[in-house]
């Protein structure tokens, strides 16, 4: 029955983000999925609340939801779960996002599960690509040597703001690395963060951000 139910979770998520830039594309749903599998290795965790999350926590992302649309609310519907799970995966859900550092707190272990596997995707050489990815959807700059980074904003300031793709580095991605909750997260975001830092670097000798 678990598994029908992710199939066909499976089957209505996908087309939504189909829909979506490269950044939040079904893609990436798969890596997140990948990334939350290898750490529920060494956790003792409901995976079924962890993969129905892990396939629901784009579809009503502020940055693509549209006005009146909840289809986070209507998918969970047609899966006919109990109270609890659906709680559960709602609770889940809403610890995932950054927020501009205003996110809500992952309290439990497949919550911790879950976002530390969608920030693993947001860091390294997939984070880099996404990054770039979302800045040129939304017409912004590579990259300004110029432009200061936030350390303190709201949610709406976060979103709102066109900063360039590079300043998103430090506004949110070079910070991820220490915000991983689950031991092996944290072991999988050394190696990427590194990859990001090399990277930074690299660019700033090709442009004129020369440090």
């Amino acid at each position: 029955m678990e598994l029908e139910k992710i199939k066909q979770c499976k089957n209505e998520v996908q087309k939504i983000y189909e829909q979506f830039d490269a950044s939040h594309d079904w893609q990436h749903i798969e890596r997140v999925m990948k990334n939350a599998k290898t750490i529920l290795g060494q956790e003792a965790a409901d995976a079924f609340i962890i993969e129905l999350a892990v396939l629901l926590h784009d579809v009503s992302d502020p940055k693509y939801k549209k006005p009146g649309e909840d289809l986070e609310q209507e998918i969970l519907g047609r899966l006919e779960l109990s109270t609890e799970q659906r709680q559960q995966i709602q609770d889940v859900i809403a610890s995932v996002s950054f927020k501009g550092g205003n996110g809500k707190r992952a309290e439990s272990i497949e919550a911790k599960i879950v976002q530390d596997a969608d920030r693993l995707d947001a860091i390294g050489a997939i984070g880099i690509a996404r990054a770039f990815a979302y800045g040129g959807a939304k017409g912004r700059k590579l990259y300004d040597w110029n432009e200061k980074a936030r350390t303190e904003m709201t949610e709406q300031e976060y979103r709102q703001a066109q900063t360039s793709s590079v300043t998103h580095f430090y506004e949110k991605l070079l910070l991820l690395k220490d915000q991983m909750t689950t031991e092996t997260g944290k072991q999988m975001a050394e190696e990427r963060h590194e990859f990001m830092l090399s990277f930074l670097k690299q660019l700033q000798t090709e442009t004129d951000g020369n440090k």
